[in-house]
């Protein structure tokens, strides 16, 4: 007879139920020990509906909308069950077990022994703005008659740049995290100890990738993401993959084979929505070029206020100098002491430099106004 712990949670289509509905069995380690009376919980998209156990340890629901997304939950205990995650049929009916640890056999000694992630694990990935929420949402399974401990403890590390992890509502106590650290306290109990953990990792380039290594060997990798636009999943370890629409949306459900303890699980999400970089790129890069330029500018200005201050000293001395000259030359021409043709050649060459001058002068704010220009007009 198998431990009924391996087919806790697992849905099994029937046709002895009317159409639509559920039913689900509360037992306590073996067949024979049905909880009766006991409330049982089905989630049914996203709303949850309360039905208790009758004699036989059984809670019915009827008239479950087909195609809606379904999970059975219970705590006995203190120990929380809960069912796969599965659609409900259009025809026939669902029937599953929740069955919850014999107190007989946790109270054995714990032997050392194996745990493997279980079938019900899997992946889950949704997509938000530049970023997606990664859920892990794992089955430890037990396969022993007893509780085992396990040769090394039972701890991961969540991706390096992973935010917010947390441990998530319906995980056993045993779990706790730290950081990024994933831990799971001994012993395990026989049948299954539920881990679900989630966190946040960015994507501001529109992908994410995932290289995650679980202390136990992985039975089947299960992969689901929330299809956003043209979103795409990579993997060398998925072997299928397929587009499912559920309550209005499209999921890709991918599965692989077995994933050995500590070997790298490597899953690529592409086609994240983000922003492009380019225009924060640019502007910073206009930032950075102006705030140079400015540099560079008032550095050019102190750098040439000495040559300016010199070049402007020797205008005004050359003007100096030929003012003085065409004092003389005036003088001259009053004494009769240059000819005519001289006189007007010479006062034009002088008169000309001097223009020259004084337009260099007048175009440079480094010192005062010069003086001289009306008597050099006259």
């Amino acid at each position: 007879m198998p431990d009924p712990k391996q087919m806790s949670g697992i849905p099994r289509p029937v046709d002895d139920l009317p159409k639509g509905s559920i039913s689900v069995r509360l037992i306590r380690g073996a067949l024979s020990n049905n909880i009766s009376g006991h409330p049982v919980d089905l989630t049914i998209g996203g709303k949850v509906t309360t039905v208790k156990t009758d004699e036989a340890g059984r809670a019915q629901f009827d008239a479950v909308p087909p195609g809606a997304t379904v999970k059975a939950t219970a705590d006995v205990d203190g120990e929380h069950l809960e069912s796969q995650e599965f659609v409900a049929p259009a025809q026939g009916g669902i029937r599953l077990m929740l069955v919850a640890t014999d107190p007989a056999k946790a109270a054995a000694p714990a032997t050392t022994g194996t745990v493997v992630i279980g079938p019900q694990s899997r992946i889950v990935i949704q997509p938000r703005e530049e970023a997606a929420d990664i859920f892990y949402l794992l089955d430890i399974a037990n396969a022993a008659s007893g509780p085992v401990n396990t040769a090394m403890p039972f701890g991961f590390d969540m991706p390096p740049d992973a935010k917010g992890c947390g441990i998530m509502q319906g995980s056993s106590p045993q779990a706790s995290i730290a950081g990024t650290r994933v831990s799971v306290a001994p012993p395990f109990a026989p049948g299954s100890t539920f881990v679900q953990v989630a966190c946040e990792v960015p994507a501001a380039t529109g992908s994410v990738d995932l290289e995650q290594r679980f202390p136990a060997p992985v039975e089947q990798l299960a992969v689901v993401v929330k299809k956003v636009g043209d979103m795409t999943l990579r993997s060398p370890q998925i072997k299928e993959q397929r587009e499912l629409p559920a309550d209005g949306e499209i999921f890709i459900a991918a599965t692989g084979g077995a994933v050995a303890a500590g070997q790298p699980l490597e899953l690529a999400v592409d086609g994240i929505p983000h922003h492009s970089p380019a225009p924060r790129r640019i502007a910073l890069a206009l930032v950075v070029a102006i705030a140079i330029a400015g540099a560079f500018a008032a550095s050019g200005r102190v750098e040439d206020a000495p040559a300016k201050a010199a070049e402007r000293k020797r205008l005004m001395a050359r003007r100096d100098k030929l003012f003085g000259e065409l004092v003389r030359l005036e003088q001259d021409h009053r004494n009769a002491r240059v000819d005519e043709r001289h006189y007007a050649t010479r006062r034009a060459e002088i008169v000309a430099a001097l223009e020259q001058i004084y337009g260099a002068l007048d175009g440079d704010d480094t010192g005062p106004e010069p003086a001289g220009r009306a008597g050099l007009a006259a």
